[in-house]
């Protein structure tokens, strides 16, 4: 269980599925040398703010070269729920545009390691996971698929 998050693993169908990105799992993600993990997902937007982040704390390996990874631009406002939460849990800019995108479906993923970006998704009703999750989801993949083989 996720503290203040989406309970329960990432869905089956995540191939088909958006994926919106704090900077915390592109960070921890290249630092293990695993960002290719999110080659599973259909699309990752990362919000302008996040890739800047992102670009101040890995500039050695920035930018990044995953196909999947599309840089997007912030909305020109907030919405009013997500600004409320804004300050009740003090967000960062990066997760404001990052849970502004999230926001647009109800079948994107968010991604954040930060507890209070996560206690915002949860009150927005966002599914939100993070590096751990997507390591998780991975070595389940490759563990069910052993099992199919052998």
């Amino acid at each position: 269980m996720s503290i203040g998050g989406y309970v329960g693993k990432i869905r089956e169908n995540a191939n088909q599925t958006t994926v919106i990105c704090d900077a915390g799992p592109i960070i921890h993600l290249d630092e293990l040398g695993c960002l290719d993990l999110l080659d599973d997902f259909s699309r990752v937007y990362v919000p302008e703010t996040v890739a800047q982040e992102v670009a101040r704390h890995r500039f050695d390996s920035f930018p990044l070269s995953l196909s999947k990874l599309e840089y997007v631009s912030a909305a020109p406002s907030v919405p009013i729920e997500i600004e409320r939460l804004r300050k009740i849990f003090n967000l960062h800019l990066g997760e404001v545009e990052a849970l502004s995108l999230a926001i647009s479906s109800s079948d994107n993923i968010f991604l954040t390691d930060d507890t209070a970006a996560r206690l915002a998704a949860k009150q927005l009703r966002i599914e939100v996971h993070g590096t751990i999750g997507i390591i998780t989801r991975s070595i389940r993949a490759w563990t069910a698929k052993s099992r199919r083989s052998a």
